[in-house]
């Protein structure tokens, strides 16, 4: 499919907005970064259970009560800023390969984004580049949990709390993907993805 079948540069007429999602709103944003702590939470309970029953959860006391402790917490802090930039590259990366347009990246005080604010994407582009972080991140941090699970505790909870951290942090995406399966079906759907901001354009009927 050309890039320019993926999107177009203005709304067709016969279009209405059925839904609009703004990131920066206080009430959207609150809940959905509780959701985001929520599952980093229970992430974290399960990779700490999962070591429990396996009996190696007794390395924790060594690790947190000597000086690796804070290098450890400054390895954590630069791994996680890292993954937010690459979460957002991976959203430009498919939108650029989709349309060829324009990307806008930003940080707001609710979360990091990335848009091609100037163009509608079709249903099928929308969900390609909404999901792909997940996608590509899931496919790597799996495998490494399953290798770290068996030769190290310690890399394995490090791990465990970055794959937490990113499952979380997709919870915004994950919802317009969920919108995308089970309300807006239509493949003539088109979204305007400012970044912090999607709008949602349906055919009228």
């Amino acid at each position: 499919m050309k890039q320019e079948q993926n999107f177009e540069r203005e709304l067709p007429s016969g279009y209405r907005q059925a839904k609009y999602i703004n990131a920066k709103n206080a009430k959207f944003g609150l809940l959905f970064n509780l959701i985001a702590l929520l599952v980093f939470a229970l992430v974290m309970v399960v990779a700490v259970l999962l070591l429990r029953g396996k009996g190696d959860f007794s390395f924790a006391e060594d690790v947190f009560m000597n000086d690796y402790y804070f290098l450890a917490l400054l390895v954590f802090c630069i791994v996680m800023v890292g993954y937010v930039v690459l979460h957002e590259l991976v959203h430009g990366i498919a939108y650029k390969a989709l349309t060829g347009e324009k990307l806008t990246f930003g940080i707001s005080w609710s979360c990091a984004f990335c848009g091609v604010p100037h163009i509608y994407t079709y249903r099928r582009t929308a969900m390609i580049s909404v999901v792909a972080p997940f996608a590509v991140f899931t496919l790597l941090f799996l495998p490494l949990l399953i290798l770290f699970y068996f030769i190290s505790p310690m890399c394995f909870l490090f791990c465990a709390a970055i794959f937490g951290l990113h499952v979380g942090g997709c919870s915004g995406d994950l919802y317009v993907l969920a919108l995308f399966l089970f309300r807006f079906r239509d493949k003539r759907t088109l979204m305007r993805d400012t970044g912090p901001e999607q709008y949602f354009c349906v055919p009228q009927e």
